[in-house]
C-alpha cells in the first residue's frame, strides 16, 4: 500500500510538472501600413506600447490564465494608448465621428463575439466579450451593442473621450485632398486607397496559446480614416479579420475590404487544417501572394497549437511583437 501511494504521488507530481512545462505564448500587433520613417522617439513610443501589451498578456498566461483573458487584456491596453487606431486613438469618419469595431474568439469552443459601429464604449473589446459570454449572438452593432455593454458594466464614456489631435488633423488633411481632387476632376471612384494611408491606417490585435493548449484571438479598430459613416471592415467579422480554433488563432490588419473578399483568417486556417501547410507558409501565401494580387495590402499575426508564430505583412511596416514561454521575444516595426 505504501508503495502504491508513493507511486501515485510520483504520478501526480509528474502530471503537474508536465502540465507546467506546456508551451504558451502571445503575439500582438498595432497595425500595418505606415510607409514613412518614424523618428527614434516615435519608434520607442510605439514599441513601448506593444511591449506593455505583450507583458500584460504574458503575465496572465504565466499564471495559468486563459488565452481569452490574455488577448482581451492585451488589446485593452492598446485601446487605451492613443498612438494606435483603436479605442482612444481611433480615427474619424468622413462626418467627424469615431465608429469602432472589435471581435474576440475562443478557439477551445468556437464561441465568438463582435461589435461594430460603437461610439461610447471606452474599450470596444470588452463589449465584444460581453456578446460572446452573455448572449446567444455573435455580432451586435450600434446602439444595441452599446446598451448591452452598459448593462454589463463596460465603461461608458462621452464621444469626446476618443478625440486626438493627430487623428483630427489627419481627417482635415484627407478632406482637403478630397476637395482638391473634385476640383481637378480626378475623383473617379469611391474605391480609392485611403487618403490617410501613411498617417493612421491600422488595427490592434492579439493571439495567444495558454498552458491548457487553448488558442484565442482578439482584434479592435477605429477603422479607416475618412471612411463613410456606417462602414464596417474586416476586424469584427469572424473568419475574416479575427479567428481562433484548435488549429490556429489569427488577428488581421490592413485594407479590410480586400480581407473580406478573401475570407482571410479562415483561408489561412483551412490551408493548415486541410492542406497540411505550416502556419508560416499558409499566412505568407495569403498575405504576400493572394492579397496583393487582388490589390490589397496589410498583415496579420497568427499562432498555432504548437506555439509557432508568424507575422507577415506586405506594407512599409507593421507594429508587432511576441513573447514565448521558451524565452524568445521580439518587438519590431519595420521588416528588418
Amino acid at each position: 500500500m505504501k508503495f502504491s501511494l508513493f507511486a501515485a504521488g510520483l504520478c501526480l507530481s509528474f502530471t503537474l510538472h508536465a502540465q507546467s512545462d506546456k508551451p504558451f505564448a502571445i503575439a500582438v500587433h498595432g497595425g500595418a501600413g505606415y510607409a514613412g520613417n518614424l523618428s527614434e522617439a516615435k519608434q520607442a513610443s510605439y514599441k513601448a506600447g506593444i511591449q506593455k501589451a505583450l507583458d500584460k498578456g504574458y503575465e496572465i498566461l504565466s499564471k495559468g490564465g486563459t488565452s481569452v483573458d490574455a488577448v482581451q487584456a492585451a488589446v485593452m491596453l492598446l485601446e487605451d494608448d492613443s498612438l494606435f487606431n483603436a479605442g482612444k486613438g481611433s480615427v474619424f469618419t468622413h462626418a467627424g465621428k469615431n465608429e469602432m469595431d472589435a471581435a474576440i474568439m475562443d478557439g477551445s469552443n468556437l464561441k465568438a463575439g463582435s461589435v461594430a459601429g460603437i461610439t461610447i464604449v471606452k474599450n470596444p473589446i470588452t463589449a465584444a466579450r460581453v456578446v460572446m459570454d452573455k448572449t446567444m449572438h455573435v455580432m451586435m452593432i450600434g446602439k444595441g451593442a452599446e446598451a448591452l455593454a452598459g448593462e454589463n458594466n463596460c465603461e461608458i464614456v462621452k464621444p469626446s473621450y476618443f478625440f486626438t489631435q493627430h487623428s483630427w488633423d489627419a481627417l482635415k488633411n484627407a478632406l482637403k485632398r478630397e476637395a482638391e481632387q473634385r476640383e481637378n476632376n480626378k475623383k473617379k471612384s469611391s474605391l480609392l486607397q485611403p487618403d490617410n494611408y501613411d498617417e493612421k491606417y491600422g488595427t490592434v490585435g492579439a493571439v495567444a496559446l495558454d498552458k491548457s493548449g487553448n488558442l484565442a484571438a482578439a482584434t479592435s479598430t477605429g477603422g479607416m480614416s475618412n471612411k463613410k459613416p456606417g462602414r464596417v471592415g474586416d476586424a469584427p467579422l469572424i473568419g475574416i479579420g479575427t479567428y481562433a480554433s484548435d488549429v490556429c488563432a489569427i488577428s488581421c490588419t490592413g485594407w479590410g475590404e480586400y480581407y473580406i473578399r478573401l475570407v482571410m483568417a479562415k483561408s489561412v486556417s483551412d490551408r493548415i487544417e486541410f492542406k497540411g501547410m505550416s502556419i508560416n507558409d499558409a499566412a505568407n501565401e495569403m498575405i504576400l501572394q493572394k492579397l496583393p494580387a487582388l490589390g490589397g495590402d496589410g498583415g496579420m499575426i497568427a499562432i498555432d497549437k504548437q506555439g509557432n508564430i508568424t507575422m507577415p505583412f506586405n506594407t512599409g511596416s507593421m507594429f508587432r511583437g511576441f513573447k514565448k514561454s521558451s524565452g524568445d521575444t521580439e518587438v519590431k516595426i519595420y521588416k528588418d
